[in-house]
């Protein structure tokens, strides 16, 4: 535990882990949450770290101790005034289940929603281990990040989306690609902010993608693959703005066509 050499009362411990049967971590009477982000660099990921900071303050207005866990000195989620407890660790499931044993009185829960894609890839784990997920759950994240499954549900709602599939294999994503035609995006799940999107113009560069991305033990992605169709036109917008003062309704709509534009706010493609 750091407190800056115990010159003075740290008013945030700084705690790193170590392995042995000793422990420094004071433990406190009121309910506790702990928060997971990072490790984001400087002017990456500025939302995560802005989201876990107001979850911090939040919870602490919600008169909770609050426990940060982000191996990143450099974000403002790991300042000393942000949290009551900061664990420099890294993002792991066995550093992070270290932690919530060391914090399991009174540990009402983790929340990995607001920290990026590092610790969104815990939950499941961390659900498995007992751990309460806070927030978000992990099946509504698998859902949200499975290319296939976030696709069905687009389609129950009746939500449009662009022309594509989802593939695990080689063969699978080249007869998606030959459904939709070329150029097609790819993307795999459980990723944030476009790692390891590509544009892929043709059948060799796609077989080659989706060989780097599948585990060559198997054959198969751990999880689908998105294959969309990249389409090269813009889009016809058409927008409508409606405004009531006191007792008169103005409304004035501005369209790329003469026709009367409808009611609402609408997209055309």
């Amino acid at each position: 535990m750091d407190t800056c050499a115990a010159e003075f009362e740290a008013y945030t411990p700084y705690y790193y882990s170590t392995y042995g049967d000793e422990t420094s971590g004071a433990r406190a009477g009121r309910r506790r949450s702990s928060s997971s982000g990072g490790p984001n660099r400087i002017g990456q990921g500025i939302e995560f770290d802005y989201c876990c900071v107001h979850a911090s303050f939040a919870l602490r207005e919600m008169g909770f101790e609050t426990i940060m866990v982000n191996s990143n000195p450099e974000t403002v989620s790991t300042d000393y005034d942000t949290s009551d407890k900061l664990y420099f660790e890294p993002l792991t499931l066995e550093d992070v289940l270290n932690i919530c044993e060391q914090e399991s009185e009174n540990l009402l829960g983790v929340i990995v929603q607001f920290g990026g894609q590092t610790p969104l890839n815990l939950a499941n784990g961390l659900a498995e281990a007992g751990v309460p997920i806070i927030g978000t759950s992990p099946r509504s994240i698998e859902i949200a990040e499975d290319r296939k499954l976030f696709g069905a549900m687009l389609d129950r709602l009746g939500i449009r989306q662009t022309s594509g599939g989802t593939a695990v294999t080689e063969d699978e994503a080249v007869a998606v690609a030959n459904r939709v035609t070329y150029p097609v995006l790819v993307r795999p799940s459980f990723v944030l902010g476009g790692r390891g999107m590509m544009l892929v113009h043709d059948e060799t560069d796609l077989r080659k993608y989706v060989r780097d991305a599948i585990d060559g033990a198997t054959g198969k992605a751990t999880h689908p693959i998105l294959v969309d169709h990249f389409s090269k036109t813009r889009p016809r917008w058409t927008w409508t703005a409606s405004a009531t003062v006191r007792r008169s309704s103005l409304a004035r709509s501005w369209s790329t066509s003469s026709r009367r534009a409808s009611t609402a706010v609408t997209a055309r493609v």
